[in-house]
This record gives structure tokens, sequence and C-alpha cells, in this order.
């Protein structure tokens, strides 16, 4: 047999004997109050056990009492004793006496019901309290600032990371209302806040508070709205975290987003002043020039048979420098030209324009060993004039530091960039540069080369620069002495074209 079982027959053997053994000590009591001469208490006793039975032993117990008492009494106190025979004067004792059981045995279930719903009671009680025990003191491991609140903005709970942050104890924080203690600053009216709360049972919003200390802090606030059963609001969970460094920076930020705005407006006002300034100056320097270049010409023409070597060498000279000076005005006007034109996007094939290239540098290789790979470039996204003019200023630059070479070589292609970006090379066999110097190469008038070695005025590669950066790409180059350079630049990758 089982434990359960068991238990269960030994509780019902140990009811139902109290039923047995509390009507026998009324009997031994009954009896040995007869045999003492003593009439009339033979009932109380037999009335105690059947109650005592029923109190403590429930209904079932308290039924057998009440037979067994009847039918002891009957037998050995009633005439004729030692039958079970009730005389018609005797019921009426009998029938209040079991009314008297019926009600003990009401009184007794009803304390029964009322005992057990206080122990249910209890119990769950011990389970709430130790559940929020724990909670709590799950809640004080953490050191996130959180602590409770009545409707009337009375602390009831502060946890330990409260304490931390603020550095008042929960003693001391307990009992007091959280606005004042914490001299807290709301960033809308307090009436909007609690109307939003009741409505959606939670807020969240960045508080002031000042510590005890008098340190004011910054903290992001969340709150959480707990109602009764009847739906009535209770208590507010709060949660804090500490956002003031945060704060400062995004306050640094601004700042500088603001000086920045400010500077980069002086910036492009300064350019425009810059590049209006560049284009006065060029073409009021035009007119002159052409007139300079066209006089000594006409002295060169008319006068040469007058002059000697050295006065034909130096009117040569002036020549070279009026001409190399309209190339350099020519060439910084367009260079200024590209920061005021407006840029006209459509779809470019690269393929077409380093044709047309090759076409406008054909006299400039004329005679020359020079060499052409060109790959198959991608159509890209972009101002088709400005493209061009960009591959013709690298391609005439590879042309150009080539020179030198028996067998030049120059070669066109693709490289490998981002997936969102198309990237081109122009690689040549020329003098090559040194790459310390690579930051200069880009910068308007700055050449690596002299003058005597190789023509040029030093804008054309700062020309591509700046039409590759109205496209939003970039370019670089690598380059090595005497071993030849590569020029980059790239293009954000086209809408239509498949990412390899």
């Amino acid at each position: 047999m089982t434990a359960g079982p068991t238990r269960a027959w030994t509780s019902l053997l140990a009811r139902y004997g109290l039923a047995v053994a509390s009507v026998a000590g009324a009997l031994a009591c009954g009896l040995l109050a007869q045999s003492q001469g003593l009439h009339n208490v033979e009932f109380p006793p037999f009335l105690i056990a059947v109650s005592a039975t029923v109190w403590y032993a429930g209904p079932g117990s308290g039924i057998l009492a009440v037979g067994l008492a009847i039918l002891s009494y009957d037998y050995f106190f009633l005439e004729p004793r030692y039958t079970l025979y009730i005389h018609p004067s005797d019921r009426p004792l009998f029938v209040v006496f079991i009314a008297f059981v019926g009600m003990i045995a009401w009184f007794s279930s009803r304390r029964r019901r009322i005992e057990q719903a206080l122990r249910q009671a209890r119990d769950e009680l011990e389970r709430d309290v130790a559940v929020r025990t724990q909670q709590a003191s799950l809640l004080d491991l953490t050191h996130d600032t959180i602590f409770v609140r009545d409707m009337n903005d009375v602390i009831t709970y502060w946890n330990r990371g409260a304490e931390e942050l603020y550095g008042w104890t929960a003693a001391q924080a307990i009992g007091q209302r959280s606005p004042e203690l914490l001299r807290t600053v709301f960033p809308l009216p307090i009436d909007e806040i609690r109307a939003e709360l009741l409505r959606t049972d939670r807020w969240e919003g960045e508080l002031d508070r000042t510590k005890a200390g008098g340190t004011v802090v910054a903290v992001a606030s969340r709150w959480s709205l707990r109602r009764d059963e009847q739906a009535r609001p209770v208590a507010i969970l709060e949660t804090n975290n500490d956002i003031t460094e945060r704060r400062r920076r995004e306050q640094e930020i601004q700042r500088l987003n603001s000086d920045l705005a400010k500077r980069t407006t002086e910036l492009q006002g300064t350019n425009k002043e810059l590049e209006a300034f560049a284009y006065s100056i060029s073409h009021d320097l035009r007119a002159p020039l052409r007139h300079m270049v066209g006089y000594t010409e006409l002295l060169q023409k008319h006068a040469a048979a007058l002059l000697d070597d050295k006065n034909r060498r130096y009117l040569r000279l002036i020549l070279e420098a009026a001409k190399r000076m309209g190339t350099l005005i020519d060439d910084l006007l367009a260079f200024s030209r590209i920061g005021r034109v407006e840029t006209r996007t459509s779809a470019v094939s690269l393929d077409a324009l380093v044709k047309e290239a090759l076409h406008e540098l054909r006299p400039e290789t004329e005679g020359r060993r020079l060499a052409w790979t060109v790959a198959k470039l991608p159509d890209v996204y972009g101002d088709r004039s400005m493209l061009k003019l960009a591959l013709v200023n690298l391609m005439s630059n590879a042309v150009k530091f080539t020179r030198t070479r028996p067998d030049a070589e120059v070669e066109i292609g693709r490289a490998d960039g981002g997936d969102d970006e198309t990237v081109v090379f122009v690689r040549d066999n020329g003098v090559g540069f040194d790459m310390q110097y690579a930051d200069k190469l880009f910068g308007v008038f700055q050449r690596l080369h002299p003058t005597g070695e190789f023509e040029g005025t030093g804008i054309g590669l700062a020309t591509v620069q700046r039409i590759i950066h109205r496209h939003g790409g970039r370019v670089w180059a690598d380059g090595v002495v005497d071993r030849g350079a590569t020029f980059y630049f790239s293009l954000p990758r086209s809408w239509w074209e498949p990412k390899s």
C-alpha cells in the first residue's frame, strides 16, 4: 500500500476513532456519576462529547458520535434500562439534542471554511511576499536606477542603482515626494505627462534632476503605471539612465555642426568670389595677351632680317611665353567654369569618350611609337562633357610623360572598387613620380617636373579632381620614379548597372 492511501486511512480512523472515544468517555463519566448516586448529570457529558467530535473531526464523525451517544444514553440511563426503547416523553430531549448538535455542526463547518480561507490567504500572502522579496533583491542587484512611487509621487521603493546615481539611501528617499527630493525639471507640463501616462500606462522622456551633492544630471526616464484589480492606478515604476555625458556630446556635436555650417557657408562664398575673380582676371588678360602675341608675330615677321640671332631668340622666347600664358589662362577659365556650370547628368558610355579622346590626342602622338591598351569600360551616369574633359586630361598627361620612352605604353581599364562605385584607371610607363609628393598632384599650379622638361600649366589634374568630386567620386594616383604612374578615378555606380 502506498503512502497516500495509508495517510488517508490513518486520518479516517483518527476522525471516527475520536467519535467512539469521546462517546465512550461520556458514557464512563455518566456511569461513574450514577454509581456515586448523582442523577440527571448523564446528558451533558454526551452533549460535550458530540460537540467536541463535530468541532474537531467534522460532520461525518459527528453523525457517528450522535448515533453512539443516543444509543448509549438510551441503553444505560433511560427507563427501561438496558433496552433501546425510547419513551414518548423522552423524545423532545433527543430532538433538542440533535438540534443543538446540528447548530454546533453548522458553526463548526463555517469555522472550518473561514479557517481554510484564512490559510489560503496566508499562503498566498507568503508566496506573494516571497516573490516580491525576490524581485526586490534582483532589482537591488542591478545598477540601473529603479524606484517606485504612489500616485501622490511619494517614493515607496528605492533600489541600489537609485542610491548610486542620486546619492540618497533608501531610508532617506522612501516617504519623500520625488519631484521635491530630486528637484525634477520636466520637458512638458506635468499635467500633460500624467494625462499620457493614464492614457497609455507608460511615458518616456528626458529629465533634469539634482543629486544629493547638488550636481545636476540628465536622465532618460521611463514610467510604467501599475493598476489594481479594479483597473485603478496605484503606483508608478520609474527607471532612469544617466545620459549627462551623451547630452554633452550631442550639444558639442551641434555646436561643431553649427560652426561647420557657418564655415562652409563662408568657404562657399569665398570660393565663389575666387572663381569670379579668376574668371574676371583671366577674361581681362586675354585681350592684351592677344595683342602681345599678334604684335610679336608681326615684329618677328617684318624685323627678323634686321635682328641678330640673339634678338631673334628674345622674340621667340617672348612669343612662347605669351602663348604659354594664353594656354594657362584658357586652362584657368576652364577650371573656374567647372565650378559654375550646372552639371547635366545622363547615361554616358566611357568607351565612346575614350575613342573621342584618342582622336583629339592624335596630333600629339604622330610620329611616336605609343601602344594603347583599352579595355571594355562600363556605362556611367554623369555630365558627358565634363567626364570627357577629365579623360582627355588624364590621357594627355600619360602621352606627355611617356615622351622620353622609345616604346611608350598607355593602358586604360577598369579596377576593383567598392560595391557602390565604378573605378577607372589610366596607366603609363613614363617618368613616374615620388609618392611622397602625391598630395601635391591635384593642386592648382602644382608641378612635380620642371617646365623645361615637360610643358603644362599645373591645372589639368586639378580640373580632373574637381570634375570627379562634382560627380560624387574620388581621384588618387600611384607612381614610382622612372617606372610609370597610374591615375584612378571612381564614380558612383549607376542604378541600372548590375553588381559584379
